[in-house]
């Protein structure tokens, strides 16, 4: 089972929303600080938290307070030897001795941030400069953000990164002042991050800068996968605050839950017993109607709510060839079934049992492989924490579907679906 989390963010997502909704998951804020300290930049800023209304809802701001130093109005090179560019900020990272996933994330993050800002402005990513104020802040929301992440114990997937996911991101709209002027929302550094990762993107009417550019660094660079909530068992609600007022209330929530996904565990292979439930089963032997009339009696039993229909050649008495056709359904389908039956077939007598049927939980899964999607059926034995995987299925017809489409032959993309649902 794995620990997951998920960021629903219908005013938008910035630095400061993340560390609010994390602080309100529990992340101590000394511990931020300590942590952040150690990248050398104590003398700059104040960090704390506070609870506050947004919209008559309670949830958590945190404040990044900068510290104003008396050199900055004479001085400009002075903020240059704390280091402001790409290369610099990396090098306080990796000098501060941060666990080693909120590093790693942190660099990521950074990386992203100075690729997206270095298109806009047409320069390399490590000549992008991270403007004074910004530097700091930057610093403090993006690497705090990803101590956060790691302090709560959420899991990595095998590249490394969170098992985070993401709501589509609204757009926002209107101007915003910047170092330059009026800038259009969303900013230039946010358009790219979006558009580097392909972000699924919806306007709720709301004409602000909702998602900010280390927002969206943040977002684009840690989030596994953008849109509905993945399934997981919902264990915590983290809120953190946004600044301005809007008319929903400005808060970015942060679930945090275990994952009922499946691949999640496949270790234990501990004999479960599998869940039993009644089935009805109806048998009738038929020797004179057309082969043709079998094939309209199936469809019909199936669009009458039959779990499974069968026939069976056998021979029957005066040595006739004939068949025996099995209806297995539900108990309440029953009726409907048997009433197909004696309307379609020439039957006159249909036996009933109702057996047990042992059955594996299952659920839809959907992969993408690189000739499109494929919905997976996946069953498996016992409840959560010791579940084990016992069958994998990609849909038939969607791989056939795709093998039409590409010409390809149908258990090439069988096999590119299940290897795809592995990997």
């Amino acid at each position: 089972m794995s620990k997951i989390a998920y960021l629903q963010c219908p005013t938008g997502i910035s630095g400061d929303m993340c560390l609010g909704a994390l602080v309100s998951l529990g992340v101590p804020v000394e511990y931020l600080v300590t942590k952040l300290n150690d990248l050398g930049i104590a003398q700059e800023y104040h960090l704390r938290a506070e609870l506050v209304q947004k919209n008559g809802q309670q949830a958590t701001k945190v404040h990044v307070d900068l510290v104003e130093d008396d050199h900055d109005h004479h001085h400009h090179e002075h903020h240059h030897h704390h280091g402001r560019h790409l290369p610099e900020i990396e090098q306080m990272i990796r000098q501060a001795k941060l666990p080693t996933r909120a590093e790693a994330w942190s660099l990521a993050v950074f990386q992203q941030l100075a690729v997206a800002e270095g298109a806009v402005h047409g320069v390399a990513p490590e000549k992008v400069h991270f403007h004074e104020v910004g530097a700091v802040d930057a610093i403090v929301d993006i690497v705090g953000t990803c101590l956060g992440l790691d302090w709560l114990g959420i899991d990595s997937d095998r590249s490394g990164f969170p098992l985070l996911y993401c709501a589509a991101l609204p757009t926002g709209g209107g101007t915003v002042r910047a170092a330059h002027g009026q800038m259009a929302v969303p900013v230039p550094a946010v358009l790219k991050l979006w558009e580097m990762r392909s972000c699924p993107v919806y306007s709720n009417g709301i004409e602000k800068e909702l998602v900010t550019p280390t927002g969206a660094a943040i977002a684009t660079t840690l989030v596994k996968e953008f849109g509905n909530p993945p399934s997981m068992t919902l264990k915590q609600v983290g809120l953190g605050a946004g600044t301005i007022n809007l008319p929903i209330p400005n808060i970015l929530r942060l679930w945090l839950g275990e994952s009922t996904s499946l691949q999640a565990d496949v270790r234990n292979f501990q004999e479960i017993s599998p869940i039993l439930e009644p089935i009805s089963v109806l048998e009738t032997q038929i020797d004179d109607l057309s082969p043709q009339a079998i094939g309209y009696v199936f469809e019909a039993l199936f669009a009458a709510g039959a779990v499974d229909v069968f026939t069976q050649p056998i021979g029957m008495k005066k040595s006739r060839p004939g068949i025996l056709l099995t209806v297995i359904c539900h108990q309440d389908n029953l009726t409907q079934c048997e009433a197909v039956l004696f309307r379609e077939t020439s039957t006159l007598g249909i036996r009933r049992t109702t057996q047990q049927r042992a059955i594996l939980q299952r659920e839809i899964q959907q992969v993408e492989t690189k000739y499109g999607k494929v919905r997976v059926k996946v069953a498996w034995q016992g409840t959560s924490p010791d579940k084990s995987i016992t069958n994998v299925q990609p849909e038939y017809e969607d791989c056939a579907e795709l093998a039409r489409q590409h010409n390809l032959p149908w258990r090439e993309v069988h096999r590119v679906a299940l290897q795809h649902w592995y990997s």
